[in-house]
């Protein structure tokens, strides 16, 4: 399927690695011109690299945490319109809520509700002039499926869904739609715990790990970065301009529920 969206320029939010890089990926794929953004620099260069190689588009790369102010800045420097928008940014550790301070919540906040939100202030105003826009956040299955020890991330990307929700239905009527996917299980770094950056897992340890984490998930396997960065470029494509203020979950089955 042609998306429609060959020259566009997108920001991809945290996207040297995991989920992020699925998403620029298919976006590459579908033509759109990139800035791409990381906390390793090392590797959000090998990333872009990759891409460049691949698929021939224009990629900037801008290195840093994405919830500091001068690195949004930076980003919105390399991409001051852009046509496409995917929040993406980790989450907070896995620990008990009664280890958090009222800095760890701060901090929490920032990086899952704050943030998406400042980038989606500096964009959408021009996205609704030039009468195109497609905003998508990365968020998590665990905001319809809470995770005991996950309760910060749940609860400010939870925020960040209840923000939007109302936002979304004021710039429809210009093209413009905000969305937001819903990973469950998928093969990224987070599920495969702690290791040195780059290393090679042992690929019976790998298959082990992997039937033990997606048991529990109909599909019976973990997804891929591929595919859900696959999902977020058809929400990003022209198509898909009657669609907004969705949360899609992309887990398999894992989320039970008819409506």
């Amino acid at each position: 399927m042609d998306l429609g969206i060959r020259g566009k320029k997108a920001i991809v939010c945290a996207s040297s690695k995991g989920l992020g890089r699925g998403c620029a990926i298919a976006l590459a794929e579908a033509g759109v011109d990139l800035v791409v953004n990381g906390r390793n620099a090392e590797l959000l260069a090998k990333t872009a690299k990759d891409i460049r190689d691949r698929f021939g588009v224009k990629v900037i790369e801008v290195a840093g945490d994405v919830s500091k102010p001068d690195v949004q800045k930076a980003i919105l420097d390399a991409c001051p319109d852009p046509d496409i928008l995917v929040n993406n940014n980790g989450g907070p550790p896995l620990r008990d809520f009664r280890e958090l301070d009222r800095a760890k919540i701060l901090d929490g906040v920032t990086q899952n509700m704050v943030t998406p939100i400042e980038l989606i202030q500096a964009v959408i105003d021009g996205m609704a002039k030039r009468g195109f826009g497609r905003i998508v956040n990365i968020t998590s299955l665990s905001v319809y499926v809470p995770i005991p020890g996950l309760d910060l991330s749940s609860g400010a990307r939870a925020g960040l869904t209840s923000f939007l929700a109302g936002v979304a239905r004021t710039v429809i009527d210009r093209n413009v739609t905000i969305n937001s996917l819903l990973p469950g299980k998928l093969d990224t770094d987070r599920l495969r715990g702690p290791h040195e950056a780059g290393t090679a897992e042992d690929p019976a340890a790998a298959a082990a790990r992997k039937a033990r984490i997606s048991a529990d998930v109909p599909a019976k396997r973990l997804g891929t970065p591929e595919e859900f960065g696959q999902i977020c470029a058809f929400l990003c494509s022209v198509h898909a301009g009657y669609l907004t203020g969705q949360n899609i979950p992309v887990d398999g089955g894992l989320y039970v529920s008819a409506f």
